[in-house]
């Protein structure tokens, strides 16, 4: 057995039979198939990454009572410094997709350990649903499985409440017995889903009393008989080359909607059932909702100092970067980047115990979400204002250069002051790939919507700001005189 799983391993575990669908047909083998196969194995290469032997501390742990190391995305940090130390394995793995894959294994493990350090939350609601979940953790850490999750309803009729929407539309308890449940409906966003090995489904938008029949939460495998995976549109299989979309080709972890025909849930794997109050809870009572999204701003962390990056080499590469103006547009957007980790280590540094664990600052967390929702289209705006017209004339694809008549007239037109004429294509191919392309565009949107709509992750900055201490001050004043 090797120290830890590795990318030949989790490749393995994909060929499990599951129901995927794109373009209208069932996908036989998501590890092969071309709209697929680079992301996956993108993926796979992240187990690769903490398996080599230099990495092998940085990346993984020996959880207690286990003969396998695993990725620090399942540990339970009791201290400041667990906490960095995890937050350094998990910017490593950020690093090998260029902060691009928002999914990647350690988002969901960081929900789950962060809902298993508020077990008492699910022992109120039953011994029983407290044990299912615990146990969960423990055979999903022992395994290292990499989870997707689907929290959000189906957009429909948002006149209506989720419960009064048409039959089937939501997923939802149709049936139940010694065994366990039937779900029948639809849940979304299942981003990652294709290259993932079990789906965790809970309700993160709140539920009122008398929808007691979606309010439920569990986990099963993506090959559970009667799931189906409909993929949205795969920008990998749109990819030219990796040199005409270098980002693209191998970083799209795509999206899907996952539909419930009847699929049968085993009572172990039930965490919330027909509780509409703990179905809120299951994230925001205990350090869930916090770790998930402390992952996900360390993971933005990375992809904002990329982008900087971009700005950076795209002002060298078009001979502007002397320029008083360019100057003073990268010195901002340096700025803001490091606004970023900032905030990042101000969670960490202001972080607190809870019980026997140590938990990221909820309020600074939340600040960051939502300064971060606007922050990542102004600095994909600066580096479209920066580029101006060099991203929009490029040769159709690398297969222009296999032409010498063509070739010639590019090395005559793509001139830069610091690098070589194909060199100047292959950057520009690149920004353009982050932030200009159909993939890139579905990046802007993403980031400024995975945490919720801004009135959500502003209610959120609102209910944990310490406005006591805020107005303390103002009665200090008044008090004085």
């Amino acid at each position: 057995m090797t120290a830890c799983k590795t990318g030949a391993d989790h490749l393995k575990s994909l060929r499990d039979g599951r129901t995927i669908y794109l373009d209208g047909k069932r996908v036989d083998d998501v590890t092969t198939h071309p709209a697929f196969r680079n992301a996956v194995h993108s993926a796979a290469s992240l187990y690769d990454f903490q398996a080599q032997p230099e990495n092998l501390e940085l990346m993984t742990f020996m959880p207690e009572g286990s003969s396998r190391r695993v990725s620090r995305s399942w540990q339970m940090p009791t201290s400041y410094e667990e906490l960095v130390a995890r937050r350094k394995a998990l910017t490593a793995w950020a690093q090998c997709s260029f902060g691009f894959m928002g999914r990647s294994p350690d988002h969901v493990a960081s929900a789950l350990v962060g809902q298993a350090m508020g077990i008492e939350v699910f022992e109120r609601h039953g011994a029983d649903r407290a044990n299912a979940l615990l146990g969960y953790l423990d055979h999903a850490r022992r395994s290292d499985l990499f989870l997707t999750y689907v929290i959000i309803n189906p957009q429909a009729d948002r006149s209506k409440d989720w419960g009064q929407q048409d039959n089937d539309l939501v997923a939802r308890i149709v049936d139940e017995d010694s065994t366990g449940l039937t779900i029948r409906g639809a849940k979304m966003l299942g981003t990652s889903s294709v290259m993932a090995n079990e789906v965790l489904v809970a309700n993160l938008q709140p539920l009122k009393p008398g929808e007691e029949d979606i309010a439920v939460s569990f986990a099963i495998p993506m090959n559970a008989p009667g799931l189906q995976v409909l993929s949205r549109k795969s920008y990998e299989a749109s990819a030219v080359s990796v040199f005409d979309n270098p980002i693209s080709s191998r970083f799209d972890e795509n999206d899907a909607l996952m539909y419930f025909s009847d699929v049968k849930v085993p009572w172990e794997r039930v965490f919330v059932y027909r509780d509409t109050d703990v179905c809120r809870a299951q994230f925001h009572d205990t350090a869930g909702h916090a770790y998930q999204n402390y992952q996900a701003q360390i993971r933005l962390s990375v992809k904002i100092r990329f982008l900087v990056g971009l700005a950076r080499k795209l002002a060298d590469t078009i001979g502007t970067s002397a320029m008083p103006q360019v100057r003073e547009k990268l010195g901002y957007l340096a700025a803001q980047s490091s606004m970023v980790d900032a905030m990042m280590n101000g969670m960490e540094v202001a972080g607190e115990k809870r019980g026997k664990w140590f938990v990221p600052n909820r309020h600074f967390m939340y600040s960051a979400q939502v300064l971060t929702q606007e922050l990542y289209p102004q600095v994909v705006n600066t580096i479209r204002d920066l580029a101006g017209g060099s991203l929009i004339m490029l040769p159709s694809s690398i297969a222009d250069f296999g032409n010498p008549e063509l070739a010639a007239i590019i090395d005559k037109t793509q001139r830069s002051p610091a690098v070589a004429p194909k060199e100047r294509v292959k950057f520009l191919k690149a920004v353009w790939d982050a932030i200009g392309s159909e993939f890139g565009s579905r990046h802007t949107q993403y980031e400024m919507f995975y945490a919720g709509a801004q009135f959500v992750t502003r209610g959120h900055s609102f209910r944990t700001y310490d406005w006591a201490g805020a107005t303390g001050l103002v009665d200090r004043l008044l008090a004085g005189y």
